[in-house]
């Protein structure tokens, strides 16, 4: 069974910085794309970071660009996503989820395989 659960969210103030966490059981995090993606409350889902399966390659929505640093830490079989600068646009709940997808398709939420619950995050104006 794969297991990923986030955490970390919380309500801060404009220009803060949290760092939310995804923490992975079942499956071998740096075998898979590790990807964010963010839904505010009436919005589509929007895909925010990924930090790829071979190598570690990141890319981040223009957004975030910046603000926001993915990593992964592979003896811990987690993933993370450092946000900085907090807006109250970047109010949301913010999900991690992997996959398998080439390079393409990192943005897609459709291609990633498992998702966590997700964690809010609020960032008051």
């Amino acid at each position: 069974q794969v297991q990923l659960v986030e955490s970390g969210g919380g309500s801060v103030q404009v220009g803060d910085s949290l760092r939310l966490s995804c923490a992975a059981s079942g499956r071998t995090l740096g075998t898979y794309n590790v990807g964010w993606f963010r839904q505010a409350q009436g919005k589509e889902r929007e895909f925010v970071a990924v930090i790829r399966r071979n190598g570690g390659a990141t890319i981040y929505a223009d957004s975030v660009k910046g603000r926001f640093t993915v990593s992964r830490d592979n003896a811990r079989n987690t993933a993370y996503l450092q946000m900085n600068s907090l807006k109250p646009e970047d109010t949301a709940v913010y999900y991690c989820a992997i996959g398998s997808q080439v390079l393409s398709a990192v943005r897609d939420s459709g291609m990633y395989l498992h998702w966590g619950q997700g964690t809010q995050v609020t960032v008051p104006s």
